[in-house]
């Protein structure tokens, strides 16, 4: 199966990502469970998870083309000093997501990959979610 260079690419770009978001709730989760916040801790816990699940998918999309999936250098894990700062840092790493997969979606339907456009499309309707959850968060905390 041929796939368009630069879709992989997006692909690939769209595994990093998601490989940071898993290292950042998780590590966060760390931290809320060590300022004896239990609740947020196993709230961020699930979003390692679920980030962890669209990386499988994005594996999953690669290695059916034929290509071995690599997520790169990770960035830092951004932390917070507090949880209106890590809900932001989280916001922040979202609303970054939700740009990728809109180009992504974007590039995979002008090259006329469906499949690519709906796996990416699915996952850019869970990060938006993902936005939205983040921010009812924030209004109950603050």
């Amino acid at each position: 199966m041929s796939v368009d260079p630069r879709t992989l690419g997006w692909l690939s770009r769209a595994l990093s990502h998601e490989m940071s978001a898993v290292q950042q709730y998780l590590a966060q989760s760390v931290l809320a469970r060590l300022w004896g916040d239990e609740a947020l801790a196993g709230k961020l816990r699930s979003e390692a998870v679920e980030e962890l699940g669209h990386a499988e998918r994005l594996m999953e999309r690669l290695i059916a083309v034929g290509v071995a999936p690599s997520a790169g250098n990770l960035p830092p894990s951004r932390l917070g000093r507090s949880v209106d700062d890590m809900l932001a840092a989280d916001r922040e790493l979202e609303v970054e997501a939700v740009r990728l997969y809109q180009e992504a979606v974007a590039h995979a339907r002008r090259m006329r990959d469906g499949d690519s456009a709906t796996l990416l499309a699915e996952i850019l309707a869970e990060e938006m979610q993902h936005v939205q959850e983040i921010d009812s968060l924030r209004k109950a905390n603050g």
